[in-house]
């Protein structure tokens, strides 16, 4: 299937390294110039360099007005950005009663401020040119809560609420949203808690866990011309894992 994505442009969050690093391959495969960051200028250079990304910026979603400086110099270095992809690292675990008040205003800053920020710098951008694409990567918490992710629950819950506001106010301008809701995938993070093979089929109606390209290449056809009509969705690539609508 042939996207036409040659020479867009994407900012890809959190892509040093499981999900985001397989979106920025994904769309580098399809032709797109894509800025990948996280907090790592090191690790950045080398991925930079396997994956082919046209450049790399070092940024630290948890302090205030990161991602808006982020974007500002992603669109000097790209010249513009058509595709927004938000993605954060995973926040602590820990019950309510253990997790302090700087660490939920850590977490706020950046599971729900970064991604505004960011999209207060794309989107005038995105109308003027009347196309954009902003692609936000959740959990399935956002629709379940997870034991032990109080701050995720909470913050990730929001979106769904956030994106329909932004589909009204944004549709006309050829500008879609859509949250992708990853359930338990193979990424660094997961393979750290060494989870038998019959646990993994205790947790997923499927049997296993999901390969972060699975989710990528989703991400990529919602940021192409034939996903244009798609919009303001929460989209689970989770394997069966959620039990609710």
């Amino acid at each position: 299937m042939k996207l036409n994505l040659e020479n867009k442009t994407a900012l890809v969050m959190g892509s040093s390294q499981g999900i985001g690093r397989a979106i920025a391959e994904s769309l580098i495969a399809e032709g797109v110039k894509v800025c990948i960051s996280s907090r790592s200028a090191d690790k950045l250079e080398k991925v930079a360099s396997e994956i082919g990304a046209e450049c790399f910026l070092a940024c630290d979603l948890t302090k205030p007005h990161g991602a808006k400086e982020l974007m500002i110099q992603a669109k000097e270095l790209l010249g513009r950005v058509d595709i927004l992809v938000t993605n954060t690292g995973g926040p602590e675990k820990n019950s309510f009663s253990k997790t302090s008040v700087e660490q939920w205003h850590k977490d706020y800053q950046s599971l729900w401020m970064s991604p505004i920020e960011a999209m207060h710098e794309a989107l005038p951008e995105m109308k003027k040119n009347n196309y954009g694409r902003i692609l936000m990567v959740s959990s399935i918490a956002a629709k379940e809560p997870l034991d032990g992710l109080t701050t995720s629950n909470a913050f990730r819950a929001g979106f769904p609420g956030l994106v329909k506001s932004l589909v009204n106010e944004y549709s006309q301008f050829g500008i879609t949203f859509n949250i992708l809701l990853p359930g338990y995938t193979n990424t660094e993070r997961i393979q750290a808690l060494q989870l038998s093979d019959e646990k993994i089929k205790q947790m997923v109606p499927a049997g296993r866990l999901g390969e972060p390209r699975e989710l990528a290449d989703l991400c990529t056809f919602l940021a192409s011309d034939k996903g244009s009509y798609i919009t303001g969705q929460s989209i689970a690539i989770d394997g069966g894992v959620l039990r609710s609508h």
